[in-house]
């Protein structure tokens, strides 16, 4: 999983001994933290992320993919059938202002992106070709394309078991659903699955969903402008991020549907220009994907390694089936709960299926990666570095490079999209943890300011020290709530077909129309 860089805090004081002193604490008090969460919830992150016996294939991951391919059949592949009204509903072809809701069809599509659209998207898909080859991009897609229904399922049920209050916000997610579609279908333990997947996300929130992505964010910043310590980094992200969700969900949005848009254009932009300008390579570039899925060309453990790194990147990248989605789209204005399930099946395909394929594509045809005559495998073309060295801090490297043969400015702006990624991933995360805590601790202003606060702290705790057991645990919670949740899906997906098949039948009838201002 995801492991932080190296902050260098403290260094711009080497002449300085009480400083040098006060950042050998510091080291000190990073390593007894880690030491003390890598002693206590060593076993919890194994358990997760533990491989299936005789594999090194995640059974988290395993977990995700068959969960998205029963959503795929049950739901008779509704990721083809509904794609092009989803178009229209981002659209607002069908948005009437005076429904329930905050935000809508398209900020709540924006906001949910934000959360998972960041360095997955570029480091993780470089390590997932570098290890996997060219072969794990196809079936990246196919993971993606699958978990497109996992979004339907999960994001009809947040929209239709939410909380409605009479000051006009929402309250919804995975334990919503969890206790009132529990209850109405009369089975037991709702409110423990609950409870339980409320904890699981405010410890993915204030770690995954924070601190690591603070951490980055002041390793790409410290890279550009030199070594400095990393609480201003801290402090300033705290203060932005703490400007926005301060505003609850509709100021959040307000701030992503700008902000995803700009990461999309300036990212997927640089991209085509490079595939434009290397046009003649596109048809060997799919080739190597093809013949790589199916052979494991230049990949050690064949064929079923390319499947596990193209599994693993898309699982880890969309978060199709965490729940976590849910609890942003559940924010939308609209009375049809389907309209929304619908709207995130667009989610794995722009995240997935078009963005990760973007990145797998221009490292493909870069050539920063060539065959090993003597092994077989992939190397590094500049440093003849074993490509199955690389983890997920040189994965930002290695697409950088791969851009920069395109672009020789590019690293910089790749370091703007590493931070942009990175702050529009914490303002969305805050939100997810909210939800959690205000289903914990009840609602109240009082208490959601209580948890902002907490979370703003916890961004300059993340970007100042070396917390790597923290942010491990806090990986594991993240993919613990997938444990939950799916188990949730699985009771209440007859619910899910029961909607979709009556929304679908009044829109073919003529019954829902397109809402005219």
């Amino acid at each position: 999983m995801k492991k932080f860089l190296t902050t260098g805090a403290g260094a711009a004081a080497v002449s300085a001994l009480p400083m040098v002193a006060a950042a050998q604490e510091t080291v000190g008090m990073d390593q007894r933290i880690n030491d003390i969460f890598a002693g206590s919830t060593g076993w919890f992150v194994n358990l997760i992320f533990m491989s299936l016996p005789g594999t090194n294939f995640p059974w988290i991951v395993l977990w995700l993919v068959v969960a998205a391919t029963v959503f795929t059949l049950y739901f008779g592949f509704i990721q083809v059938k509904a794609f092009w009204h989803a178009i229209s509903l981002v659209k607002g072809d069908y948005s009437d202002p005076d429904d329930a809701g905050e935000v809508s069809h398209f900020q709540a599509l924006a906001t949910a992106l934000s959360g998972t659209v960041g360095l997955g998207n570029i480091a993780g898909v470089a390590v997932a070709v570098g290890i996997g080859g060219p072969g794990a991009t196809f079936w990246m897609i196919l993971a993606g394309l699958l978990g497109m229904a996992s979004k339907f399922t999960e994001c009809t049920l947040g929209v239709k078991y939410r909380n409605e209050y009479a000051d006009g916000t929402v309250s919804g997610g995975p334990m919503y659903y969890m206790t009132k579609g529990f209850k109405e279908r009369g089975l037991p333990l709702g409110g423990v699955l609950a409870v339980i997947f409320s904890i699981f996300t405010i410890g993915g929130a204030l770690g995954g969903g924070n601190m690591f992505q603070a951490n980055q964010a002041h390793a790409q910043l410290s890279g550009i402008i030199g070594d400095y310590p990393g609480w201003i980094t801290g402090i300033v992200f705290a203060a932005v991020v703490f400007a926005v969700i301060v505003g609850g969900i509709k100021s959040i949005a307000n701030v992503t549907e700008k902000i995803v848009p700009l990461m999309g254009v300036i990212y997927v932009g640089a991209a085509l220009i490079i595939l434009i300008v290397e046009y003649d390579k596109i048809g060997w570039a799919f080739g190597q994907i093809f013949e790589g899925a199916f052979s494991g060309l230049g990949v050690a453990g064949g064929l079923v390694g390319a499947l596990i790194q193209g599994f693993k990147r898309a699982a880890f990248s969309n978060e199709a089936g965490v729940g976590s989605a849910a609890i942003a789209h559940s924010a939308v204005r609209t009375k049809e709960p389907v309209t929304e399930g619908v709207v995130s099946l667009l989610e794995p395909f722009i995240d997935t299926v078009v963005i990760c394929t973007m990145t797998a594509l221009v490292i493909t045809i870069s050539g920063v990666l060539v065959m090993d005559p003597e092994t077989g495998r992939f190397i590094l073309n500049d440093a003849g570095t074993a490509i199955q060295t690389i983890d997920g801090s040189s994965g930002v490297q290695l697409t950088s490079a791969a851009f920069a043969t395109g672009f020789s400015w590019f690293p910089y702006v790749l370091a703007l999209a590493v931070i942009l990624f990175a702050f529009s991933t914490m303002i969305s995360w805050s939100y997810y943890g909210l939800k959690a805590w205000t289903y914990l601790f009840g609602e109240g202003k009082t208490k959601e300011i209580v948890f902002k606060v907490i979370f703003c702290l916890f961004i300059i705790v993340g970007a100042a020290a070396n917390l790597g057991a923290v942010i491990d645990f806090s990986d594991a919670m993240i993919f613990a709530m997938a444990v939950v949740n799916i188990t949730a899906l699985y009771f209440l997906m007859p619910i899910v077909k029961r909607e979709m098949k009556s929304y679908f039948a009044r829109l073919k009838s003529g019954e829902i129309k397109k809402f005219v201002d």
